[in-house]
């Protein structure tokens, strides 16, 4: 059980990068 809430943490991380990184290319095209 404990493994499979690591695994879950570390997917969020990434997918809240991907996000950020979205964001900062929106601000650069403006």
């Amino acid at each position: 059980m404990g493994n499979v809430i690591k695994k879950r943490r570390k997917k969020m991380r990434k997918h809240k990068k991907k996000k950020l990184l979205k964001r900062s290319r929106h601000k650069r095209k403006r």
